[in-house]
């Protein structure tokens, strides 16, 4: 992780489905304290419980997941409450939460994980963009720095990004590419 951090990374999301509740509680704990001394935000995937243990920034809930509101009455109105969609009836009812931001995808195809979803494309990021309502809206699955510009110009807020961070012996670096593509785009 200080890589990324060390790269420019100021908000990361902790995922370890697999990881059983104190081995994940130790590494969010490891990772929130790691982070605070770069001034970065960890958000905890799936787990409130762990998320509030840890003193995370907050969490990011899916479908089968606990509500964002819940999510929201256990971490406080402050927490970060992220809420992935698949499609336009999902980010209408996701408008709808308290949610911080609604991430939508995969917008390409990935292998990372296995989301039960196709692709989504660029049309459907521009459609949750227009439902949003100012909402931020977060691209995922399957983006490169190559494809991050297309995505924020069919307005993505910003992009999540895995396997790409590791696509070179330096993903530092790489997390700098990444905010070198948002920050000119941003212009």
């Amino acid at each position: 992780m200080r890589a990324f951090l060390d790269g420019g990374a100021t908000f990361i999301q902790i995922r370890a489905k697999r990881l059983e509740s104190g081995p994940l509680l130790a590494l969010c704990d490891a990772a929130v304290h790691q982070a605070q001394s770069y001034g970065a935000r960890i958000v905890v995937n799936d787990r409130v419980d762990v998320a509030r243990m840890a003193a995370a920034a907050g969490v990011h809930v899916g479908q089968e997941d606990l509500p964002p509101a819940q999510a929201r009455a256990i971490l406080g109105r402050d927490a970060v409450v992220g809420f992935s969609t698949h499609g336009i009836p999902q980010a209408k009812a996701a408008v709808t939460e308290p949610v911080s931001y609604i991430a939508i995808g995969p917008v390409f195809g990935t292998r990372t994980k296995d989301t039960g979803y196709n692709a989504v494309g660029l049309e459907l990021v521009r459609a949750v963009v227009d439902c949003a309502g100012g909402i931020p809206v977060v691209a995922i699955g399957g983006v490169t720095l190559d494809t991050a510009v297309s995505v924020l110009g069919a307005g993505a807020t910003s992009v999540a990004v895995i396997s790409d961070l590791l696509a070179t012996d330096d993903p530092g670096a790489r997390v700098a590419s990444y905010l070198q593509v948002l920050a000119r785009h941003r212009v």
